[in-house]
């Protein structure tokens, strides 16, 4: 017959407290790492130091403490035993030969066998203790060898002179003062080994930061190199993989992916070339023939199609070419805000700008009038009051436009950036109505190293929030 345990309710408990105590140590131990990476340093150059020195200073640390507990706590003990058993066997000759008058010959078996200088006191009150030096280990067991082996009210001075320690112990009738030398009692030696392991450290630290600085350097190109092509700036001319197998490796890596990028921008181009032209051709005739066949009435309409055609054929072909190819070079702000205000009149737009900083900033110009062109147009169409702040600082530019327009929805905002996407209030038409105004504005902006957002517009419609380095 199977019998079973029945559990008991404080073992239940038990296990749940135990169940809950376990499920609380990751959570623990991720709370503290990332308390730890809040204060770490964000730079390589400076955990790498870290890596570097922490080992160092705890290995040292390790090692300070073990000779100081060996070389202070045994030698230190070992000298202060003898130094104090040499004073008692005084203390014992003393007592030994009462008679003596001016213990002479005591006081010369001191000084040439013990080393010690010794005199023998009137029977005054010995002094008052005086305040025990900051580090104490000296005072302390000499206090407690002359306790364990003479036994008898005494009195020491170990701070008085750096050189001499002086002891006095009260004997019958007389006291016995004894002036001792400091190396004797105490490892006098240990300010050397200190030495010789700061030296050291930093001798090491000396090499190993120049080095450190060597190795990561090949880091940083790289990093800007990458940047610099993230944006569509040209590479540094001086960029070349350095560093350890793996940092050229990943240079050789970076620089055959630029190439190939390159190769196809150029076969893009090329291609797109070609069809345009071969499409402009074909267009070109059909205008021709339009004009030298029926009536005006007739071909009016056929007219408009080609060059609508013909509009939306340079969208797409915008698009597709996005203008990667220009070389950076600087865009000035205020003039160009000064166009947009004559565009506002002609139009009939009430417009206002703000520009804070330097109005001069490192872009592709043509790239960037297409961005702002395409963004403010959407907001001239379908919007009569514009308002467009930007900010210029810290390496990096913020143009914010306003309008008063119809907005768009917020479950619609990211979707309007996709191409050829036209929404039934288009507030993402071109002119030539194919859906990529804002497709190419957010190509050309993360081009930069930027990007464009949407959001509610203080004055009701959509706010485009516009962000590149500059």
């Amino acid at each position: 017959m199977a019998t079973t345990q029945l559990e008991r309710p404080g073992d239940r408990g038990l296990s749940a407290r135990a169940r809950r105590a376990l499920k609380a140590v990751p959570l623990a131990w991720k709370r503290f790492w990332r308390l730890v990476s809040l204060y770490m340093p964000k730079r390589l150059y400076a955990r790498s130091l870290i890596i570097v020195i922490a080992p160092m200073i705890l290995l040292q640390s390790v090692l300070a403490f073990v000779f100081m507990e060996r070389h202070w706590q045994t030698v230190t003990q070992r000298l202060s035993q003898a130094t104090v058993r040499d004073i008692a066997a005084i203390v014992d000759l003393v007592e030994t030969y009462p008679n003596d008058a001016d213990y002479a010959n005591i006081i010369r078996i001191a000084q040439d066998r013990m080393q010690l200088k010794i005199d023998l006191l009137p029977p005054d009150p010995l002094p008052a203790p005086g305040p025990k030096p900051f580090f104490s280990i000296l005072d302390e067991i000499l206090s407690s060898e002359i306790t364990h082996q003479i036994n008898r009210p005494f009195w020491i001075d170990t701070v008085g002179n750096s050189n001499i320690i002086e002891v006095r112990v009260q004997l019958e009738g007389k006291v016995l003062r004894a002036f001792v030398r400091r190396s004797q009692a105490y490892a006098s030696n240990t300010h050397i080994f200190l030495i010789w392991m700061v030296g050291t450290s930093l001798v090491l630290l000396m090499i190993a930061i120049p080095f450190l600085r060597n190795q990561i350097r090949p880091i940083l190109t790289l990093a800007e190199a990458a940047e610099s092509f993230g944006k569509g700036r040209p590479m540094p001319l001086d960029f070349r993989p350095r560093g350890a197998e793996e940092v050229r490796r990943a240079g050789f890596a970076f620089i055959q992916m630029r190439e190939r990028i390159e190769r196809q921008l150029e076969q893009r181009t090329a291609m797109l070339s070609g069809v345009s032209h071969d499409l402009r051709t074909i267009l070109t005739r059909f205008k021709l023939q339009l004009a030298l066949t029926g009536t005006k009435a007739d071909t009016e309409a056929l007219g408009q199609d080609i060059d609508d055609m013909q509009s939306m054929l340079e969208g797409y072909l915008a698009f597709a070419r996005g203008e990667a190819t220009e070389d950076a070079g600087r865009f000035n702000l205020e003039a160009y805000f000064d166009k947009l205000g004559e565009e506002a009149t002609l139009r009939k737009r009430k417009l206002s700008t703000a520009l804070a900083g330097d109005p001069n900033v490192h872009v592709r110009p043509h790239a960037f009038a297409r961005l702002l062109s395409n963004v403010v147009g959407n907001a001239f169409r379908y919007a009569k009051t514009v308002e467009i702040n930007a900010n210029h600082g810290r390496g990096s530019l913020l143009v914010t436009i306003d309008d008063d327009g119809p907005g768009i929805p917020p479950e619609k905002r990211e979707h309007v950036f996709k191409p050829f996407v036209r929404l039934d209030e288009a507030r993402n038409l071109d002119a030539s109505g194919t859906g990529l105004g804002l497709a190419i504005a957010r190509d050309i902006a993360r081009s930069h190293g930027g990007d464009i957002m949407l959001d509610k517009s203080p004055l009701g419609g959509l706010r485009a929030v516009i962000k590149v380095p500059a």
